[in-house]
């Protein structure tokens, strides 16, 4: 037994090395109580993967014991590379639907290459087991009785972990919260350890799992459900018949939340760009720093002439870049663990913008300069209302990846110019990691510009992309001029997510100081601009979430701000800005869910209950934007 006990020890040696390594690679904290969750779990998990060879012979017990070995540095690995690159981890989901991602191969290949010393450590026990393995396992086969008293003590060490969870309490964001309720990945990561929070999300993933209904959805419904204030953004929903009649329970709880959501005001602003054509731009990895009025004079010019919103944040999402597309043509927080953009691609999406201007006489087109199914985009954007073209159905450009923003202008817009009233959406990608001279054709191309720059190369290579943006806008502001209708266009710019691809001390030298990781480096610009319209700054604190219902109003548009889980800036709602993690900001302050610290802001008092009150609001926007997208609620209330 003293033989195969030491088979056991090198698989928890080597699942506890990869977990500490991971940690400290990802800036976890190795005193806390995730360590020793996350430590107490790689017992079990070594326990499992020794039972497991102990059902063969020697020869196959060498060749899995180095297999599982294998899988588990490749997880660890992967897993490393996967949040080096997008600053968050990979999910079952994803994993599955990552072939796309050969596309860009070359550039993961050259993060490989610069992180080769940590694939080293993840490896590093398959490596000294194929050399020295054959020591390891020298045990007969065990006998089932032995067989047995090992499944006891596999049993019993995943139920020391359950009574480890237990333990800490069952506050939001605690260990219990992230192992039964939850699905915030990258805390999961964190206060679970890499194994069980992959472990938790393979199950969730096969079993379907969605998070428990929020007790608020229980409450009493109010009488006065129909009524329709001519004051709000609302629809006509009759939602007292459809709680009547409804059976199924999940929907039923639907119809009673978004009931009780109070409805938007309409305000000065409802209405000031009715008629007006809209070109709505995501862009791709747009951030504030590159404003300059030197470098990227027409947003320079668009920031402090049009609109400016000094406080908005474009947070990152748990799966995908999609997600923040996602959120930006929505209005609503992607669902954990999909691309939810993807998944809505059957759904009806009436308040996405081409959905709410093609009835009413609106050419609706959009373009993407890129590959024309990435991320299901031909699926997805013809159901939002457009005429969609990207590389490979229709939209034909010069070059390579990525393609020019300022090219894709000259393709597509005589294409619509002359169909007024109209409305283009655009995703760019110009801006697309990674940056550098030698392989990004857009960045070499603007090289001389920003050589002279006091910067690093990658952020010399991220200002001459965002140039090619510049001049993109630049060209389309000339072209709207000539056709004498710039002043009836109106010009919406944000991003899909801020440039996660530099580093914190490279993102530090665009700031000129270090900017805090949790909140300040999602903050962002959101640009609206047309020409002789009077400058203004907005100080209140928004985000991407809330660009739908904001367009929206300002559009005149007819729709319910109670099923968008963002909120028109100009309204009168309290703000609140929501990330991945469930942190969250309002004008109140800013709650950190990974330190459980809330910061107030300089003279403001609030209730003991305030953060507590907020972190259950985000959950449920969380929730009920999943469930809009999993029932295809809309479809079910709105003709």
């Amino acid at each position: 037994m003293r033989k195969s006990a030491s088979l056991w020890f090198y698989f928890l040696i080597s699942i506890l090395f990869m977990e500490t390594v991971f940690r400290l690679a990802t800036g976890g904290s190795l005193l806390s109580q995730g360590s020793a969750v996350s430590a107490v779990f790689s017992i079990f998990f070594a326990t499992a993967c020794f039972l497991l060879v102990t059902i063969f012979g020697r020869r196959m017990a060498i060749i899995i014991s180095a297999i599982l070995l294998g899988v588990a540095g490749f997880i660890f690995s992967s897993q490393m590379m996967y949040y080096v690159i997008f600053r968050t981890y990979y999910t079952v989901y994803s994993a599955l639907h990552s072939t796309q991602a050969f596309e860009f191969w070359q550039d993961t290949l050259a993060v490989v290459f610069s992180n080769w010393f940590w694939l080293l450590f993840y490896f590093a026990p398959f490596l000294v087991f194929i050399f020295f393995g054959r020591k390891l396992v020298q045990f007969p086969r065990l006998t089932w009785p032995t067989r047995a008293l090992v499944a006891i003590c596999l049993l019993l060490t995943h139920g020391a972990g359950i009574l480890m969870i237990h333990a800490g309490g069952q506050a939001r964001f605690s260990a219990h919260d992230l192992y039964y309720r939850t699905n915030y990945h990258g805390l999961a990561v964190d206060r679970l350890g890499l194994l069980t929070t992959m472990r938790l999300d393979v199950q969730r993933y096969v079993g379907n799992w969605t998070p428990a209904t929020p007790a608020a959805a229980m409450q009493p419904t109010p009488d006065n459900l129909h009524l329709v204030p001519a004051t709000r953004n609302q629809l006509d929903i009759d939602f007292a018949a459809l709680i009547a009649d409804e059976e199924d329970e999940t929907l039923r709880n639907m119809h009673k939340y978004f009931s009780r959501v109070p409805a938007t005001a309409k305000n000065e602003f409802t209405g000031i760009y009715e008629g007006y054509n809209l070109i709505y731009i995501t862009a791709e990895s747009f951030s504030h720093l590159a404003i300059d009025p030197e470098l990227t004079p027409t947003l320079y010019k668009m920031m402090h002439e049009g609109y400016n919103f000094r406080n908005f944040y474009t947070p990152i999402w748990g799966v995908s870049t999609s997600d923040g597309e996602y959120v930006a043509c929505t209005g609503l927080l992607p669902k954990r663990g999909v691309w939810s953009f993807a998944e809505s691609a059957e759904n009806y999406m009436p308040f996405a913008l081409g959905n709410q201007l093609a009835p009413l006489g609106y050419t609706t087109v959009a373009y993407h300069n890129h590959t024309y199914n990435y991320y299901s985009r031909q699926e997805t954007h013809p159901n939002l209302g457009y005429y969609y073209q990207g590389i490979g159905n229709g939209l034909e450009m010069s070059g390579g990846r990525p393609r020019s923003d300022l090219e894709m202008m000259q393709v597509t817009l005589p294409q619509y110019i002359d169909a007024q009233p109209f409305h283009a959406y655009y995703m760019t990608i110009s801006g697309h990691m990674y940056y550098n001279f030698e392989r990004h054709q857009i960045a070499a191309r603007h090289r001389h510009y920003v050589e002279d720059l006091p910067y690093s190369e990658p952020v010399k290579a991220f200002l001459a992309t965002q140039i090619e943006l510049d001049l993109a806008v630049e060209y389309l502001l000339m072209e709207l001029d000539a056709a004498g209708i710039a002043d009836n266009t109106l010009i919406a710019i944000s991003s899909d997510h801020y440039p996660y691809a530099l580093r914190e001390e490279e993102l530090a030298e665009l700031e000129g100081a270090e900017i805090e990781q949790n909140f300040e480096v999602c903050r962002n610009a959101f640009l609206l601009y047309t020409p002789g319209m009077e400058p203004m700054t907005v100080d209140k604190i928004s985000s991407s979430l809330d660009i739908i219902p904001t367009l929206s109003n300002l559009l005149g548009l007819d729709f319910d701000s109670r099923l968008l889980a963002g909120r028109d800036i100009f309204s009168t709602s309290e703000p609140l800005v929501i990330f991945r993690n469930g942190s969250f900001i309002t004008d109140k302050g800013r709650f950190n869910s990974v330190t459980g610290e809330f910061m107030l802001e300089l003279g403001v008092q609030v209730s003991d209950e305030y953060v507590e009150q907020i972190s259950k609001e985000v959950a449920k926007r969380y929730y009920y934007s999943t469930k809009i997208l999993e029932t295809d609620y809309y479809s079910r209330i709105l003709p």
